[in-house]
């Protein structure tokens, strides 16, 4: 921050400071055994789990003269939303021959809107669909849906000390049907699954999260193999500089540093 201001450049840079996960609770020194894992506050899970351990974390953005100071805003987004959003800076439009999932963050980060364009979130546990987060429109309830949940140990404990981290696989999971429902408005902790009988529209509610799903998995597609022979082949073409072939490009490294 101080080098921005230093250089006059802080009114010309987004910084966004975010993380991809919470804290690891499993966390173990490889020397003794010591269990250094983080901590998550009220919130259940860590670091490879979709409880709101494993995924809510915090961001901080400054943008002097184009965000305003001082302001908290406790939508939902997503890391998907920052390719958008500097697509949308760059003043170039997002592809348009894939599904973008992500969001332009700009008109809720400057207060045009107060809504988050995720009216639903699919969170997933390696390549299995693990929760369902709906916002409903107009409402203040936050909705989330568990389909399976990590068998953590020891039991009743918070995390997976056996296996170091909470697994996606059979033998470390248990299905739920019907799915888990909490009501994170109200029970951000997730310690009360609710039912028909606690949620006067629990299935309403399931039934909205089930055709969302079916929705969202329409817009999936095989992903080409990135282990290829030609993805996987030495292109010396795209290394960087400098190459180990006849100069294939030219580096200066004399004032490598100085033009850092």
């Amino acid at each position: 921050m101080s080098t921005l201001d230093h250089l006059n450049l802080n009114e010309r840079t987004l910084v966004y400071f975010t993380s991809d996960q919470g804290a690891h609770l499993e966390e173990i020194s490889s020397i003794n055994g010591d269990i250094h894992g983080g901590w998550n506050g009220i919130y259940k899970g860590g670091k490879a789990t979709n409880w709101e351990g494993g995924i809510r974390v915090p961001g901080i953005v400054r943008w002097t003269g184009v965000l305003p100071a001082g302001t908290h805003n406790d939508q939902p987004t997503s890391n998907m939303d920052i390719f958008p959003t500097v697509v949308n800076l760059a003043g170039l439009p997002v592809p348009s021959d894939r599904i973008i999932d992500g969001h332009n963050l700009m008109p809720l980060l400057q207060g045009n809107v107060l809504q988050s364009e995720h009216e639903f979130l699919f969170h997933y546990c390696n390549a299995y669909l693990n929760a369902v987060r709906w916002l409903p429109r107009q409402s203040d309830s936050i909705w989330k849906v568990f389909f399976f949940t990590p068998n953590f140990y020891p039991v009743n404990s918070n995390s997976c000390l056996h296996t170091h981290v909470c697994l996606c696989t059979k033998g470390y999971i248990t299905h739920h049907d019907p799915p888990l429902l909490f009501d994170l408005s109200k029970d951000p902790s997730e310690e009360i699954p609710l039912t028909p009988e606690t949620e006067p529209n629990f299935h309403l509610i399931m039934a909205v999260v089930r055709q969302a799903v079916a929705n969202h998995t329409k817009t999936l597609s095989d992903v080409p193999n990135q282990l290829s022979l030609s993805n996987a082949f030495w292109k010396p073409w795209l290394q960087p500089c400098c190459s180990s072939l006849s100069e294939l490009c030219v580096c200066d490294k004399d004032n490598s540093d100085a033009n850092l």
